[in-house]
């Protein structure tokens, strides 16, 4: 496999674009505000990244460990520069468990290996990124 990506995106109407990716997959992106609002702006979509990002990799290791995973969120909030360009200077991301036989001290070396070790958007970014995590039986 390739290590080249590409993404195609496409103006719909002035606020409005699609990106797709080579296999056709697609995502809508809109630059509104309020309830005009329908999809994730750029910068949404950056944090969504990295949180699905981390998340995947925490969940696969989770699963190696043989602990049961009933449910797993991650909550990712950005606080972005107030000059151009406004990208985003420090990030938060807390994660939730909801296992019966996970342990938090395992949960917690778990991220941090998936977002300081795997996490190929946290390694891309600039952004200072921090990280909790909590473990909640079902």
């Amino acid at each position: 496999m390739s290590n080249k990506r590409t993404i195609k995106i496409s103006m719909l109407a002035d606020h409005e674009y699609e990106a797709v990716n080579a296999f056709g997959n697609k995502v809508s992106i809109d630059m509104y505000d309020g309830e005009e609002k329908k999809h994730q702006s750029p910068m949404e979509l950056l944090l969504s990244a990295l949180g699905s990002c981390a998340v995947v990799d925490a969940v696969s290791m989770m699963k190696k460990k043989r602990k049961e995973v009933v449910d797993f969120t991650i909550d990712v909030e950005g606080e972005r520069n107030d000059g151009i360009p406004a990208f985003y200077r420090t990030i938060h991301m807390h994660f939730t468990l909801v296992s019966s036989d996970a342990k938090e001290e395992e949960l917690a070396k778990v991220i941090k290996l998936s977002v300081d070790k795997y996490c190929s958007v946290a390694s891309s970014l600039k952004s200072e990124i921090t990280y909790s995590s909590e473990v909640k039986r079902p």
